[in-house]
């Protein structure tokens, strides 16, 4: 692992020569924290499958944290479509799929999410998927075990 200013240095160059050239960079990574700072899409793999897929902006627009009751979660958690749940005795916290517009309930706080803690409850949670829309419905081909274009 690069020291921190080693990793500046090279994000800076690595983005500099991707501005300046109009070329797309591809960075694998395990420090969310950076992909934030610098990713316009992101691919995010599980146990060997794409779980989630999608331009970051539409990605953290597309989910939210609701907070309320602990007692309720369990009642709205079948209503809503849940990608991870935190329950402490007083308060959970549920990271949803839902939009701006999708109405909150009742005692409940909605509140954005950023792409470190949208990715790290999609890794909590191997059987949820965001891959919107119909690219879901067809298998990939790392789930499907079939050759792909990169390994062809």
């Amino acid at each position: 692992m690069l020291d921190p200013v080693a990793r500046h240095d090279f994000m800076a160059t690595v983005l500099t020569a991707a501005a300046d050239d109009g070329v797309s960079v591809l960075l694998s990574s395990h420090v969310l924290a950076e992909l934030e700072r610098v990713a316009d899409y992101l691919i995010l793999l599980s146990r060997g499958r794409v779980q989630v897929a999608g331009e970051v902006d539409g990605l953290v627009a597309s989910h939210r944290v609701l907070t309320g009751p602990a007692a309720e979660a369990g009642r709205y958690a079948e209503r809503l479509r849940v990608v991870h749940a935190r329950r402490g005795e007083a308060q959970a916290h549920l990271l949803v799929r839902a939009g701006a517009d999708d109405p909150v309930p009742p005692g409940w706080e909605a509140h954005p999410v950023g792409l470190e803690e949208l990715a790290l409850a999609y890794l909590r949670e191997p059987g949820a998927a965001a891959l919107p829309g119909p690219a879901r419905a067809r298998a990939l081909p790392l789930e499907t075990g079939e050759p792909s274009e990169v390994t062809q």
